[in-house]
């Protein structure tokens, strides 16, 4: 069973049918203590990032996060609902992530080419073989 991570300010719906879609049983939550019970979690986004932050304080869903991924139970961030984890973001300076990954999302450099907003599929290189959240 999934939990899907409702804030205030994530694609929710599309996440679900995707689920639904591969026969994966999910339930969407605002909740700390419903998301605990979960065997993994999806935190979705779209938006800004100082507005998903702030619905996630106002929400209590920051805490419901870190206290699912100390759990060390799967989780998954998707687009925005990554870039949260992160210490900050270039896009809201002065706005605090949840700290969970150490960095600063940035903006694809122009030298990259890249159209911007991205939405395709690329190659990446990852400098270290994996990462750890806490």
């Amino acid at each position: 069973m999934i939990g899907v991570i409702d804030y205030g300010a994530g694609n929710l719906q599309s996440v679900v049918k995707a689920l639904d879609f591969i026969g994966c049983k999910s339930f969407i939550t605002d909740k700390r203590d419903e998301l605990i019970k979960a065997d993994g979690a999806i935190l979705p986004g779209v938006g800004s990032f100082a507005d998903a932050m702030d619905c996630m304080r106002r929400s209590g869903a920051d805490i419901a996060v870190r206290d699912f991924i100390d759990s060390g139970k799967p989780f998954l961030g998707i687009c925005l609902g990554l870039q949260l984890l992160f210490d900050e973001s270039e896009e809201s300076p002065g706005v605090k992530g949840l700290g969970l990954l150490p960095g600063k999302v940035v903006r694809f450099s122009p030298e990259y080419g890249l159209k911007i907003p991205q939405i395709g599929w690329n190659s990446i290189n990852l400098p270290k073989q994996s990462i750890s959240i806490r």
